[in-house]
């Protein structure tokens, strides 16, 4: 795993947590440490999951663009959901 490139790990953790068809994903900054072009193609095939399975992603991210791409959005702020 070490000789992959940071986007080709994400890629990796996410087919692994998909592995067994679940109903919800949680995922801690998917498109964390990665390049703009990198972090784009995971978070397209994350979405395109959502959208063709059903599947129900809860994502924590300090991205506020890709936050802003979300169906919905919670905010923590010092621990209080804002």
């Amino acid at each position: 795993p070490s000789a992959l490139s940071g986007g080709e790990q994400q890629r990796v953790a996410l087919c692994r947590a998909l592995a067994n068809t679940p109903r919800i994903l949680l995922a801690d900054e998917p498109t964390g440490n990665l390049d703009p072009t990198t972090s784009e193609t995971v978070f397209a095939a994350l979405m395109t999951l959502v959208r063709e399975t059903g599947l129900s992603a809860l994502i924590a991210t300090h991205n506020l663009e890709l936050a802003a791409r979300m169906d919905r959005t919670v905010r923590l702020d010092q621990g209080q959901l804002v």
